[in-house]
């Protein structure tokens, strides 16, 4: 059965049990999810929308794909294997929804800056606020992964506006690379000691290497 050709009231009416027809609902949603990311993604590309409604409209995706895929997860355990099964050619919603997990002007470090120094003064204070947040939090043991992924997310949103730093900065990819890895695994997660601690260090790091970057 392919889920793309077939009218979708149609495959509803085969079932009489209600958990198919929901299932077979979350399918749909979640096909509509991929499809509807390509597209914007393509957009982005191809200059077709502005890279701030790209980001407000991709992060509105990776959410409620996050949310979705805990939900089917069970029953769908392979993204990439139901977009086989269904013959989706989606190759840049994979990459966006199930392997990174963040915008492209994220991932690659390309959102416009902030020029003035009031709007960098702010910036940074705010990045501060979310380092701290993030690792207070870790040590507070809130270690699952719907606790995590949030706090690290609006740290990589303030230190990218932060016009100062620099491009290819440390601290920026660990804490992307930190998202991207958190993104695969399911939200009731929780971290293991080793993993923790192994964040709570990069967090330092990322820190002290923010720190020294600032103007003096």
């Amino acid at each position: 059965m392919n889920c793309g050709d077939a009218n979708l009231d149609t495959l509803l009416v085969r079932f009489t049990n209600k958990k198919e027809r929901e299932i077979l609902e979350q399918y749909a949603d979640l096909y509509a999810i991929l499809k509807t990311t390509e597209k914007l993604e393509r957009a982005y590309v191809r200059d077709g929308i502005s890279a701030k409604e790209y980001e407000l409209a991709c992060e509105k995706l990776i959410g409620q794909f996050r949310t979705l895929w805990d939900t089917v997860r069970s029953s769908v355990p392979d993204v990439e294997q139901f977009m086989a099964t269904y013959n989706m050619q989606c190759p840049m919603a994979a990459k966006r929804l199930i392997h990174s997990g963040m915008p492209a002007t994220i991932e690659h470090n390309v959102r416009p800056a902030r020029d003035s120094t009031a709007s960098t003064a702010i910036a940074v204070a705010e990045t501060v606020q979310h380092f701290i947040t993030a690792m207070d939090s870790l040590k507070l043991n809130m270690v699952a992964v719907d606790q995590i992924y949030p706090l690290l997310s609006d740290l990589v949103q303030a230190m990218m506006k932060v016009s100062t730093l620099p491009p290819d900065m440390n601290g920026k990819k660990s804490v992307r690379s930190w998202m991207s890895k958190l993104h695969g695994m399911p939200a009731s997660h929780e971290l293991k000691d080793d993993d923790v601690r192994q964040l709570l260090f990069d967090l330092e790091s990322a820190y002290n290497e923010f720190m020294a970057n600032l103007p003096r």
